[in-house]
């Protein structure tokens, strides 16, 4: 059987001589990776569509290659975050970076661990090709505030809360501790001074609870009851001066969490992934670059 050419024939109207055109085969490629990824239509029904076999249409499926884009260099207020595919220590993930101003993806690079040096490779890509960036919106993990300390930056208020809610439960038990959270649900909804003050109230209220001791054996002799209400008493106070950036530099158009990202992004990209969880790592890179790509547009 002859084996089925790749590329389609062309014929020129004044000779009638043919030649292959490689334009055709990439945009038929792209047409077939769009209705079977984002379609969701099936290698068989591709099939009876294209009158080719099945293999014919995974293979040209596998040969397709995302178009890249090159954003227009300019001041950005920045969101990034990342996210992870596959089991923990397994997988790999995508460190993005999204323009709060307009609304549109300016780079991305796939990851094996969330370090502070990806986010530092990340930030000089953005710098070598021109962006020059206003302020960062960051989760709060270590080393981030001071990786942008020539910035306005600011800690997503999401990610505080969850912070508090690793600490105290979601249905803390102890007075002291539903304090504090109800202290936390403010974020957002009043000033930095405001919230300082209700801070410095709150550890004066309960501070005989806040500095209780339970004797032990350790050389000191003794730990604080309440530790895990401490630690989260401490982020707060740790990371006020990134809680209100936003409010402080209005000017920039600061988000004051990564929802952009984790709603507006990751969440609809991961859904289209679980539907095609059967793909291999390599097509699966190839999807979600395909996908941020379409956002860098």
């Amino acid at each position: 059987m002859v084996k089925e050419q790749e590329f389609s024939a062309i014929f020129c109207q004044s000779c009638r001589q043919s030649f292959s055109s490689r334009r055709r085969p990439s945009r038929l490629r792209k047409r077939l990776f769009t209705a079977y990824f984002y379609e969701h239509q099936t290698l068989k029904a591709l099939s009876r569509t294209y009158h080719k076999d099945r293999e014919w249409i995974q293979r040209q499926i596998h040969s397709y290659e995302p178009p890249k884009t090159s954003p227009h260099p300019r001041p950005v207020t920045l969101v990034i975050d990342a996210t992870f595919f596959g089991k923990r220590g397994e997988g790999f993930g995508v460190l993005v970076a999204k323009d709060i101003l307009s609304g549109q993806l300016v780079a991305y690079r796939f990851i094996q661990t969330e370090t502070l040096n990806e986010y530092a490779m990340l930030r000089q890509s953005l710098l070598d090709q021109g962006f020059i960036i206003q302020a960062v919106t960051v989760d709060g993990r270590r080393g981030l505030f001071g990786l942008f300390a020539d910035l306005p930056v600011q800690m997503c208020h999401f990610h505080q809360q969850a912070i508090l809610t690793r600490y105290l439960t979601r249905r803390p038990t102890y007075q002291a501790s539903r304090d504090l959270k109800r202290i936390a649900s403010y974020l957002g909804q009043t000033t930095p001074c405001r919230f300082r003050y209700m801070l410095e109230a709150w550890l004066q209220r309960h501070k005989d609870f806040y500095e209780e001791k339970t004797p032990d054996d350790s050389p000191r002799g003794w730990h604080y009851t309440h530790d895990r209400l401490r630690s989260a008493y401490r982020s707060l106070e740790r990371n006020l001066p990134y809680l209100f950036t936003y409010k402080t530099h209005p000017h920039l158009g600061i988000a004051n969490t990564t929802n952009t990202l984790d709603g507006g992004l990751f969440s609809p990209m991961k859904a289209l992934l679980k539907i095609h969880r059967g793909i291999g790592d390599s097509m699966k890179k190839k999807l979600i670059t395909d996908f941020l790509e379409k956002a860098m547009k």
